[in-house]
């Protein structure tokens, strides 16, 4: 039998386990009372994705965690700095791949905000009803596999389903189901049909009794109970000094929201309520998710209700496209077509920050411009890099088994976290 543990930052203690190594045999006698380093991760199922923990155990507790990250880093932060504004969607759907319609969304107000423009009411509002759907679809996908880390098999199949149901919409919508890229600095790609709308309609009327399936399956479920309550607490202190954002900060308690407390697209015209928990453990942050649910179920239906007419797109005939038929037949739209689809729009000098309220929390996006159309510095604030940061202190003192719980009530994408 061979037991082996991981070389990691103490020289003293990889020396030590190596000595223990060599001098092993068929017992275990000159192991008690050390400390046993474990890597957990990176291919982990557990992990939700390329995240690495290194766990010092004294038994089964947990005595010191350190994330190692980095391991899906792409660079998109410099990415951005070589190509124009709008060739940088597509690359924004890798962020927090599980919602890439609220990312195109939160990158093209940022961009929106430097160039000082103001979105068509219509266009406020399709932009609306793909962050709600994209929060729904990233909800769910949190919910069902936090309940089948920790043993509820049937609600990943529930949830699964429904997340499928929301592609659908996403590729009638965008003609794209996962990597979406339906927003454009300045609108979308194009408008949202009649018959779309309706299928969202209907979805949502399916939907609700869905979602309190999945609270009777889980909300009083002894085993889950046992596996969430009073774990991976985050007091509200902490929440806050960490700078969480999110369900994450919001079941320790803060009432904070971007879309209350710095309203955008209208939001404010919307009525919905913030939930926040009461222990800030890890089953509080599953029920914040399971509300925020039905709180986007309610402002899709007056996104519905009160969708108006019009353009989606912003007018500015020196940095937007022209339509395409119109390119198609005059050879004056055809020039203008060429001059903005290879210098990009005309950015003014500045610099501007814009923070959306996405499903893993504050999406940010800070631009440095010097002019022209493409960003001198930008800078992506990703909500799970920074409700990572938390795992050394929330880890320590909890066991080995928990690990999984707390991992799931953080929900993290690791394509924004490593960028």
């Amino acid at each position: 039998m061979a037991k082996t543990v991981t070389e990691f930052e103490s020289p003293d203690t990889a020396a030590r386990a190596q000595q223990h190594l060599a001098s092993y045999e068929d017992t275990t006698e000159d192991l008690v009372g050390e400390k046993l380093t474990l890597n957990m991760g990176p291919s982990h199922p557990a992990t939700h994705g390329v995240l690495r923990l290194i766990l010092e155990l004294d038994g089964e507790t947990i005595t010191k965690a350190i994330p190692d990250i980095g391991f899906l880093h792409r660079g998109d932060e410099k990415i951005a700095e070589n190509m124009h504004y709008n060739q940088f969607v597509p690359y924004t759907d890798r962020l927090d791949y599980l919602a890439p319609l609220c990312n195109n969304v939160a990158y093209a107000c940022a961009v929106e905000k430097l160039m000082d423009w103001t979105l068509p009411a219509r266009g406020q509002a399709v932009r609306v009803l793909c962050c709600e759907l994209g929060r729904i679809s990233a909800h769910l996908l949190g919910v069902g596999c936090y309940a089948m880390d920790v043993g509820a098999m049937t609600v990943f199949l529930y949830t699964f389903t429904q997340r499928e149901y929301i592609y659908n919409l996403a590729e009638e919508i965008s003609g794209a189901r996962f990597t979406t890229s339906y927003t454009r600095v300045g609108g979308q790609t194009r408008d949202i049909s009649a018959k779309t709308l309706q299928q969202v309609a209907e979805f949502l009327d399916q939907l609700e009794p869905q979602i309190e399936e999945v609270d009777a399956l889980l909300t009083r479920n002894k085993i889950f109970l046992d596996r969430t309550q009073d774990v991976g607490v985050i007091t509200k202190e902490d929440a806050i000094s960490y700078g969480l954002s999110g369900p994450n900060l919001r079941g320790s308690g803060v009432e904070h929201d971007l879309r209350k407390a710095h309203p955008y697209l209208g939001y404010e015209q919307y009525d919905f309520e913030i939930p926040i928990g009461e222990n800030g453990d890890s089953f509080d942050r599953y029920l914040v998710r399971m509300e925020e649910m039905r709180q986007s179920v309610k402002i899709l239906r007056q996104v519905l209700a009160t969708m108006p007419d019009g353009p989606v797109n912003v007018v500015d005939p020196k940095s937007t496209l022209p339509e395409k038929e119109k390119v198609l037949m005059s050879m004056e739209e055809l020039i203008h077509h060429f001059i903005v689809a290879t210098q990009g729009i005309e950015a003014p000098e500045g610099e501007v920050y814009f923070g959306a309220e996405n499903p893993k929390g504050e999406l940010g996006f800070y631009i440095n411009s010097k002019g022209g159309g493409v960003p001198h510095r930008l800078k992506i604030r990703s909500p799970s890099f920074v409700n990572l940061s938390i795992l050394p202190k929330l880890l320590c003192g909890h066991l080995v088994s928990d690990v999984v719980a707390i991992l799931g009530s953080l929900d993290f994408v690791m394509g924004e976290c490593d960028r």
